[in-house]
């Protein structure tokens, strides 16, 4: 039992440290892993947010929400929180 619990934590610990496209500063580009809120996902899919596709940050509203995001030459803008649920590779 407590080896399941240590392996639950640790899962945790690592997606907390795992960088989102909410943590990208402007002109940096990460590489999707991950979507994690699965209602949010469907969206995010058809808007092209595929994992392994490649995102850039381009730009922020003047108080920081919403963001513009380019993935697959499209600019999309989005929510910090749902820019937050696009996890990144390390």
């Amino acid at each position: 039992m407590q080896l399941f619990i240590k392996s639950l934590n640790k899962k945790r610990k690592v997606q907390q440290e795992q960088k989102s496209v909410r943590d990208l500063k402007i002109g940096e580009k990460g590489v999707i892993c991950c979507l994690t809120d699965p209602e949010m996902s469907l969206k995010l899919l058809e808007m092209g947010c595929i994992p392994g596709e490649e995102v850039k940050l381009n730009s922020r509203a003047p108080l920081g929400d919403p963001i513009t995001i380019i993935v697959n030459d499209y600019t999309l803008s989005l929510r910090l929180d749902e820019a937050a649920t696009i996890k990144l590779k390390a």
